[in-house]
């Protein structure tokens, strides 16, 4: 960032095509590549459960083109894709990308929802387990947990609540590495208040989304730093990212 030259700017979620976004993964280098300002972006496709009504309704509305979910059978694919992406970005606009997902629990309870950004995975994770042991798969393989929009949001959306891991905060609080304290347009300032260590993402689907609220994390652009950094949340600032431009 000009101006802000130890800190990176970061986006850790991130839909392609693999799942409900509207661009492809090279696409979405490109876009963030080009602004010439972001450092770090996550690929964070959902997994769905096998029951998902949504994912399987989004399914049949798109006649099948469109899947909605990494299956484990497609996971291989997507990670290989990730991976030659994120070669590609280094070389061209010097930007990070890490291979991650958003294990994803819909239910028809609004309060079982759970929705969990897995950064730096390895492996598949199944999204039919409890939540408990999402996270510490997560952990396991060395990666890092979020939980995503984990409050009632502050914006009008036909999107469903997703407040499992806040409502039973005490019990995850070892579990979960860092919480979402900025989704878009939405703050969530009670994890903040909570002195939880907390980002601020896109959760971007389509180009606009891009102008919404980002991590500035201040360390070097290499994994085990960031995830040390997040984890500390010590160096860790939000910002506005608008339209070209940015407000800390």
């Amino acid at each position: 960032m000009p101006g802000y030259e130890p800190f990176l700017l970061c986006d850790f979620h991130v839909h392609t095509t693999w799942s409900d976004g509207r661009l492809s993964i090279r696409e979405v280098v490109d876009l963030y590549g080009r602004t010439g300002r972001f450092d770090v972006i996550a690929i964070t496709d959902h997994i769905l459960t096998q029951k998902d009504v949504l994912g399987r309704a989004g399914r049949m509305i798109s006649l099948g083109l469109k899947h909605f979910s990494v299956t484990e059978q497609r996971f291989a694919a997507y990670m290989a894709e990730i991976a030659a992406e994120a070669e590609r970005a280094r070389a061209l606009y010097d930007l990070l990308v890490i291979p991650g997902a958003e294990v994803t629990q819909n239910h028809i309870r609004a309060h079982r929802n759970a929705h969990i950004v897995a950064l730096n995975l390895t492996d598949y994770i199944s999204a039919d387990q409890p939540a408990e042991d999402i996270l510490r798969e997560i952990r396991r393989q060395g990666g890092l947990s979020i939980a995503c929009h984990p409050h009632h949001r502050t914006t009008r959306r036909l999107e469903i609540a997703t407040s499992y891991l806040w409502d039973h905060r005490k019990r995850l609080i070892d579990l979960v590495d860092v919480w979402e304290a900025a989704n878009r347009d939405d703050l969530f300032s009670v994890t903040s208040l909570k002195h939880f260590p907390y980002v601020a993402n896109s959760d971007f689907h389509k180009p606009k989304h891009l102008y919404s609220w980002k991590t500035l994390v201040r360390c070097e652009k290499q994994w085990d730093a960031i995830a040390s950094t997040l984890r500390e949340n010590v160096g860790v600032a939000l910002t506005l990212y608008r339209n070209g431009s940015w407000a800390a």
